[in-house]
């Protein structure tokens, strides 16, 4: 249906959802399960790392592929998630994707070597593309315009939850078995599908195209998998065959970007990245995550590695960052909502940042309250600031039909970022081969790491500053094409 400007609406104003209504509610909790699955797997993955390599007999590269094989299909993928959630239905496409998700943990728990492992990660990551863009896409579409920025505040902050249980929970399952890890996902992802096709509403843009961008599809897979493997590969030192993979992934991406401004129907419609606003925030999500994905990861191996901490303990480490987005983030994100998001994303990059300087400087027997809470403290307190403002202001800055594709593409760069950083920041700190098992190779590597992760967020913040005008409108006050029903 259209209103009196002519503008393309998805569903009736009787069928947008409040937060505090039962069925909001409802629909918030399933999104959140669901992307908590993710998470709860990615934070399991990591704090499991150290034994996986010693129980599959994979060296550093192996284990990177074991985080890289999801997080690229992941990040490859997502654009096409987000868009055919708006073409053919966003709560389908979330509930395909969970599924999905359970049957390739399944593969995941029986994997016998690790490059069968590192296939059913690439699974995860196919099917995580398809619920990741979908759980977001979901809460835009589906609630109501004053409701939409607390709605994506709870989402970041119950989210927690999943971060929070993750390491502790992830810890003790490694202790036992790590691939109990992956078995724990079968049960959730079930319920979850149950739960979101009980009570999600069905949303989708009516005048999406129902073609598939098949060559923009293949030149993102391509580049991405090219770049990857070739800034991985730089750990076991330069060689020709890394640098041209490096340059042929290079290439790809510009010829992805090229394709998508002649494509008749592109994945990524050129037209988002006319608002500033949407360019800034996802440059900004680039730098920021790219610094957190990295930061984390190198965290879990210091403590294991240098600090002789079990898994266990390294993963409630960071417990407390979990903690505080849970209480936070919501606050955040309703503070956000009634002035501006630019000095919250630009107080809490540079919060966070100092948290990593703090826990760079941690000694190698590190006592968990003088040395890693002050620095997961601040690193909590800063993505509590920073994280609900910057979702709710990306997608408020695309067209509400364009609510999947706006959550596809700043999720494919925050993923994107995370894969790029885990790929390249070992080899540009001096780590290879074995060296993730070797405390005296890991710990100077860790500090500089944890350094230059931290100089991503002060990245991030600069940027922050100078592209978000200081008077920028409140997110959900900005959203552009709002019907009479404030859609």
């Amino acid at each position: 249906m259209t209103d009196e400007r002519g503008t393309t609406t998805e569903a009736a104003p009787h069928e947008l959802l409040r937060l505090k209504s039962h069925s909001g509610r409802l629909a918030l909790a399933t999104t959140v399960l669901g992307s908590g699955i993710a998470l709860l797997d990615g934070t399991i993955v990591n704090v499991a790392l150290p034994t996986i390599g010693r129980d599959l007999d994979a060296d550093l590269a192996g284990l990177q592929w074991v985080v890289n094989a999801y997080a690229l299909t992941l990040a490859a993928f997502i654009l096409l998630g987000g868009s055919l959630g708006d073409r053919f239905g966003r709560r389908a496409m979330y509930a395909v994707g969970v599924a999905g998700f359970g049957v390739a943990s399944v593969l995941c728990a029986l994997s016998p070597t690790v490059e069968v492992l590192v296939a059913a990660r690439a699974v995860q990551g196919l099917c995580a593309a398809l619920l990741v863009p979908g759980s977001l896409a979901i809460l835009q579409a589906s609630f109501h315009r004053d409701d939409r920025m607390a709605a994506i505040g709870a989402w970041t902050g119950l989210l927690g939850v999943a971060s929070a249980s993750g390491p502790v929970v992830g810890g003790w399952l490694v202790e036992q078995d790590w691939r109990w890890a992956f078995w724990l996902n079968v049960p959730l992802a079930a319920v979850v599908v149950a739960l979101a096709l009980k009570f999600v509403p069905e949303s989708r843009n009516p005048l999406a195209s129902k073609h598939i961008d098949v060559v923009g599809i293949t030149l993102a897979v391509v580049g991405l998998a090219a770049l990857t493997y070739g800034l991985t590969a730089l750990s076991d030192g330069v060689s020709a065959r890394a640098v041209v993979v490096g340059v042929v992934g290079v290439l790809a991406l510009g010829g992805f970007a090229w394709a998508e401004t002649h494509a008749k129907a592109p994945m990524v419609p050129p037209s988002l990245f006319a608002n500033r606003v949407f360019t800034t925030i996802n440059l900004v999500t680039l730098l920021v995550y790219a610094g957190l994905s990295a930061a984390l990861l190198f965290l879990v191996l210091f403590l294991q590695t240098v600090a002789g901490w079990s898994a266990l303990e390294a993963g409630a480490a960071t417990l407390p960052l979990s903690i505080i987005m849970l209480f936070l983030a919501r606050r955040f994100g309703n503070l956000a909502a009634k002035s501006t998001a630019r000095p919250f994303m630009i107080g809490g990059t540079l919060v966070a940042a100092t948290g990593f300087v703090l826990l760079a400087v941690a000694p190698r027997d590190p006592s968990f309250v003088l040395h890693v809470l002050p620095g997961i403290s601040l690193l909590g307190l800063g993505l509590s600031m920073t994280v609900a403002p910057l979702t709710g202001t990306v997608l408020a800055a695309a067209p509400d039909e364009l609510a999947g594709t706006a959550s596809g593409v700043n999720n494919a760069v925050s993923r994107t970022a995370g894969l790029l950083a885990i790929a390249a920041l070992p080899p540009l700190v001096g780590l290879g081969g074995a060296d993730y098992a070797s405390p005296d190779a890991l710990a100077p590597a860790y500090r500089l790491a944890m350094l230059v992760c931290a100089g991503l967020l002060v990245g991030g913040a600069a940027l922050t500053a100078v592209g978000l005008r200081s008077k920028e409108p409140a997110p959900c006050a900005g959203t552009p094409h709002l019907d009479h029903a404030g859609r």
